[in-house]
């Protein structure tokens, strides 16, 4: 295992995929996809650049554009958004858990709750997280403002989870948003 110290300033790379089959056939404009890197580009102050992809509805090319994200573009981090309802077309999570080690239902769990304060039907999202080798994945819901509240849970603990997977060390604008590091014994 390569020290911390070793990973400050290298390049993170993070995917951001987004789940629909009409914008996946250009129907209408990604705006998800975008509203997650603009959020990302305001919060993170350390070298990083995105891996962006749209994709139908389909559990298959869901489960390989997550495998290509991680195993071959190298991304610490794939966020997902759409696809996490309760509709027959939302396979998300099922693509997701495919395709990873390791479950992290805490990041789900926190999703549904911070969103449960604003809307009742917060309780049919499916969201979930976990780990394919050394990346993280987090579905996110599809709409931006309910993205926004998400990610904003769940960001602070991103950066140290990436250098669990001993990815490279993320640092955030502080003034932006606060990650957590366990205090040095």
């Amino acid at each position: 295992m390569s020290d911390h110290k070793d990973r400050i300033g290298t390049l993170t790379r993070i995917g951001v995929l987004t789940v629909s089959d009409r914008a996946s056939a250009g129907e209408y404009r990604d705006e998800s996809g975008p509203a997650i890197i603009e959020l990302l580009r305001s919060w993170i102050s350390s070298p990083w650049e995105e891996v962006y992809r749209v994709v139908a509805d389909e559990r298959m090319t869901i489960a390989a554009a997550i495998r290509r994200m991680a195993d071959e573009d190298k991304c610490s981090l794939v966020v997902t958004t759409g696809g996490t309802g309760p509709a027959p077309r939302d396979v998300t999570p099922e693509a997701t858990l495919e395709v990873c080690e390791k479950e992290m239902p805490g990041f789900g769990e926190i999703m549904r709750k911070i969103s449960l304060d604003k809307v009742p039907t917060a309780i049919l999202s499916r969201q979930t997280a976990g780990l394919r080798g050394k990346t993280l994945i987090v579905n996110l819901p599809g709409r931006p403002r309910a993205i926004e509240d998400c990610l904003r849970a769940v960001f602070p603990a991103i950066p140290y989870c990436i250098e669990l997977l001993n990815g490279p060390r993320v640092e955030s604008h502080p003034d932006a948003i606060k990650v957590y590091r366990p205090p040095k014994k």
